[in-house]
């Protein structure tokens, strides 16, 4: 996966998390469903964002970007702040 396809992938589920706040904007607010659905799109966007940034770290230390790999949600969802 090179950095084109990774925002890409950021784009679409950023669309999609949008289109979830838009449902929940009009007064209903989310089913279960969508609210589970909204949990793992924030999931997947903290793994793309992960992922871009050891790309980053790898091509600015000299290495090779594509060595890098996607963290598991356990690991990313964890990260001291």
């Amino acid at each position: 996966m090179n950095d084109l396809d990774i925002f890409k992938r950021v784009n679409a589920l950023s669309e999609e998390e949008e289109r979830l706040y838009e449902v929940a904007g009009d007064g209903s607010g989310l089913g279960a469903g969508e609210t589970e659905r909204l949990r793992a799109i924030e999931v997947e966007l903290d793994r793309c964002y992960d992922l871009l940034h050891q790309r980053v770290a790898r091509r600015d230390a000299g290495a090779d970007p594509s060595e890098a790999s996607a963290r598991p949600a356990e690991v990313v969802e964890h990260y001291q702040q």
